[in-house]
């Protein structure tokens, strides 16, 4: 981010830059400040914007092969392309012929690294990766959020908030916008407040469930499946997360064993750094062995519901059982 924020400032740009990761909200932000600041006021004639796959390459270097029309350059946004993820694109051999009047910016999702794609960005631009930001990152920007609107909250509120909402800037900024709305006429939120009105995700729902089945509070984990119900939540969407979640704590559980630190086992994983320590206490929770049966189950259970051999909302409960059944500190 700091090197693009220098090109915007000296109004230098590079033939190329590849924005992705799972930070939507910051990927879009940045994609539109290279828009604007890229074109400075050449206007949207200058501007070209591809997504999705199947993408015609042939128009796009037609395009780019055009002097911008009286403006110093041109601007192409191709978005969700897939030639960063092994599809095949000519595009990378492209890019290093191309006029210096002409700026790419590519946005995705996921990216390989080993591709030819990555390596022509890489060498002609700037790639810059947006993943979940860090909690006293994401707890300053909450701040920066309520402060026009004369509105603060606590450093134990705040956490608890990101605990129910997740740490996507997108959905944040969504439920902070609830809360301003519900607390008018007040300038402190409450626990109260974002039990009230903010939604929780259903990722948290399910490291709740867990949590539950590890102290063994049967009531509670089925309770918290019922309420996922009640949301609409799919009892195979619940499934699929159960047996996710389980995946990862195996994971978390082999690397903390062989001595990596929690930020750096959140970022091997893929959950934000400040969750590490819950995780890894999760994990503790349960042996190998219970949790690689227990995935094993659910994988069975998921085939038995497919096959109609089991309904698939008692089969969720079977497997909120089996997860009961484990749970003990090996």
């Amino acid at each position: 981010m700091k090197t693009i924020k220098e090109d915007m400032k000296a109004g230098m740009f590079r033939k190329a830059y590849l924005l992705y990761g799972t930070e939507k909200y910051l990927r879009s932000l940045y994609k539109n400040k290279l828009k604007d600041s890229v074109l400075a006021g050449g206007g949207e004639i200058n501007f070209s914007v591809f997504s999705g796959k199947g993408i015609d390459e042939t128009e796009i270097v037609h395009i780019a092969q055009t002097m911008p029309f009286f403006a110093e350059r041109r601007l192409i946004l191709i978005e969700g392309s897939g030639w960063f993820k092994g599809q095949s694109s000519g595009m990378a051999e492209v890019l290093y012929t191309l006029p210096d009047t002409t700026v790419f910016v590519f946005v995705e999702d996921d990216v390989d690294k080993r591709g030819r794609m990555y390596k022509a960005v890489k060498e002609l631009g700037h790639i810059c990766e947006f993943g979940a930001m860090e909690e006293r990152d994401l707890k300053l920007w909450i701040a920066s959020l309520l402060r026009p609107e004369q509105k603060k909250l606590t450093d134990a509120t705040a956490s608890y908030f990101l605990e129910k909402t997740g740490t996507s800037m997108e959905n944040i900024q969504t439920e902070i916008e609830k809360l301003i709305g519900y607390t008018y006429g007040r300038d402190i939120i409450t626990k109260e407040d974002i039990d009230a009105v903010c939604t929780e995700q259903i990722n948290g729902k399910v490291f709740q469930m867990v949590d539950s089945a590890a102290a063994k509070e049967a009531k509670r984990a089925l309770a918290l499946y019922r309420d996922l119900l009640e949301l609409r939540e799919k009892p195979m969407s619940i499934l699929f997360l159960l047996i996710r979640h389980l995946n990862i704590l195996v994971q978390v559980r082999l690397l903390a064993a062989g001595g990596m630190q929690g930020a750096l086992i959140a970022k091997k994983v893929g959950f934000p750094p400040f969750a590490a320590g819950k995780y890894i206490s999760q994990a503790r929770a349960f042996s190998e062995k219970e949790l690689c049966e227990t995935i094993e189950y659910g994988a069975l259970l998921e085939e038995k519901i497919k096959t109609g051999w089991v309904n698939e909302q008692i089969g969720v409960e079977m497997m909120i059982v089996k997860l009961l059944q484990a749970g003990k500190t090996v």
